[in-house]
């Protein structure tokens, strides 16, 4: 059969492959290079305090992950657990958390990566990664437990907004059902850019898919899957995502 254009077999290659390159192809699945000192600086980080329970655990994370990441702000805080991929490219602001056992992955050649603003937190068990796309994160969101965001082309989430536990927001996730090629096969399409404004509230449980735009002061009912584009300070509801009432602001 052959190769769907663009898929990604960089795990799988790496189960494959002979002793010398497969080290080679984990380096480049975790640090995004296959330089060998950035590898051993990784490993022995993560080996020393990545699950280390109590205050030093957190104190040597907030010590010794700004050596691995792009950048980290002041008193950010980081979990047991946390899981980092291509970790130059993820870059923190300061009075940040990431919780307990997240993934923050921001594989890609050529992507931004993730850019985490300050005083964002990310509840236990998130995942945030990429797959060719970058992810932009706005100051003061909060990100509930079990989330995650995927990202092959691009997703950026509003300043102060609150996405509740269990949502995914996706750019990207599409695939060729018309073809022939297996779907394990073939890799994730996007259509364009998955934007969420400032301030808005995403219920748990929703879905956001690939390509639409939530405006800024818009509320997604819980359970919603939002297909299309939602404007500016409205509440929408249900399967697919309706506009249902404005948000009456309290002055």
């Amino acid at each position: 059969m052959p190769e769907y254009p663009g898929a990604d077999y960089k795990t799988r290659s790496m189960a494959k492959s002979g002793a010398d390159s497969k080290w080679r192809a984990y380096a480049d699945l975790v640090i995004g290079s296959v330089n060998i000192a950035r590898l051993f600086r990784y490993e022995l980080i993560i080996m020393l305090c990545a699950n280390l329970g109590g205050a030093l655990g957190l104190f040597l994370r907030s010590r010794l992950y700004p050596l691995i990441l792009g950048s980290v702000g002041k008193n950010t805080v980081f979990g047991k657990g946390v899981t980092f991929r291509h970790p130059a490219k993820i870059r923190i602001g300061s009075n940040v958390i990431i919780d307990d056992f997240c993934v923050i992955d921001a594989k890609g050649r050529d992507n931004e990566g993730i850019w985490i603003d300050d005083e964002v937190f990310v509840g236990r068990n998130t995942m945030i990664y990429c797959k060719g796309g970058g992810v932009r994160v706005g100051r003061r969101v909060n990100i509930g437990a079990n989330c995650v965001i995927y990202s092959k082309n691009h997703v950026a989430i509003g300043s102060g907004t609150i996405i509740a536990a269990f949502a995914h927001i996706m750019s990207g996730g599409q695939y060729d059902y018309t073809s022939d090629v297996l779907f394990a096969d073939q890799s994730s399409m996007s259509q364009g850019p998955t934007i969420i404004g400032n301030n808005c509230w995403i219920g748990s449980k929703v879905v956001v898919q690939d390509n639409v735009e939530i405006g800024s002061g818009s509320v997604i009912g819980s359970g919603a899957v939002v297909t299309n584009s939602i404007p500016t300070n409205v509440v929408a509801v249900g399967v697919p995502a309706r506009v249902t009432a404005p948000v009456k602001k309290i002055k």
